[in-house]
């Protein structure tokens, strides 16, 4: 265990991310949304702030891009194309700005962002034209670079163009890899330590692999609309106590 530990983090810590990285992924599976929510504000609770969203964002990464590569032959390209240009001008216009917000009121936006996507309605994107795709890819990458949960919005833009259950499954996360692949550039380029974080970063990668398959194996057989409602209260008191951290970070 002592060989993931950082300066910034305990055995105990370590252990705790890498079962919430695999549990995340087996609820993702099961009941299709929850998990990364979950794992975000875990991750926000135990590691430095800063720290957050470009460890989020790589172990995202592996879990999209697992899904991403076993239903390539599925992939809507253009869509790809079109999503990835508009992702690319996002992450560039977000790398002007990460680097000069406070890291307290970074933590009070992910807990807002948060509560907002779990109970509020989400604006329904259904511009599906090559300008739609585009500026879906720039708006979307760019709010990733600051609370790291863009996934919802992505999504629902994905709903409108009535993909077929793999066509979706692909195309979603071939962006979303793509979407995290410039957050870890960026993030690497304004200077973070991602070789700090390695080796949690791989072994939280694939605890996730293997919740994903436990989830797909198991979860289909409870209760999903009521384990639903109960984890969607729990991801709400978890965001509060993060909104409450940050204002007390910012008053004092």
């Amino acid at each position: 265990m002592e060989f993931f530990v950082n300066d910034f983090l305990g055995p105990q810590l370590i252990l705790l991310l890498i079962i919430v990285a695999g549990f995340s992924s087996f609820i993702t599976a099961g009941f299709g949304a929850g998990g990364g929510f979950f794992l975000l504000l875990v991750m926000a609770a135990v590691m430095p702030i800063s720290a957050v969203i470009p460890v989020h964002g790589l172990v995202q990464l592996g879990s999209n891009a697992n899904r991403a590569i076993l239903t390539f032959p599925h992939l809507d390209k253009k869509m790809l194309v079109y999503f990835g240009l508009g992702a690319i001008i996002g992450a560039f216009s977000a790398s002007l700005v990460v680097t000069q917000l406070p890291l307290a009121l970074m933590k009070l936006l992910l807990g807002v962002f948060v509560i907002y996507l779990l109970w509020a309605k989400l604006p329904t994107l259904s511009e599906t034209s090559v300008f739609g795709k585009i500026v879906v890819g720039i708006v979307t990458t760019f709010l990733s670079m600051f609370v790291g949960a863009s996934g919802p919005l992505v999504g629902s833009y994905m709903y409108m163009n009535n993909y077929e259950k793999l066509a979706f499954t692909a195309t979603f996360s071939s962006c979303m890899t793509f979407q995290h692949c410039l957050k870890a550039l960026v993030f690497g380029v304004i200077g973070f330590a991602f070789w700090d974080w390695l080796p949690l970063i791989i072994v939280m990668v694939l605890s996730g692999t293997v919740g994903t398959w436990f989830g797909i194996k198991l979860l289909k057989k409870l209760p999903a609309e009521k384990f639903k409602r109960i984890f969607k209260v729990v991801l709400t008191l978890m965001s509060i106590h993060l909104i409450w951290q940050a204002g007390i970070a910012i008053y004092q």
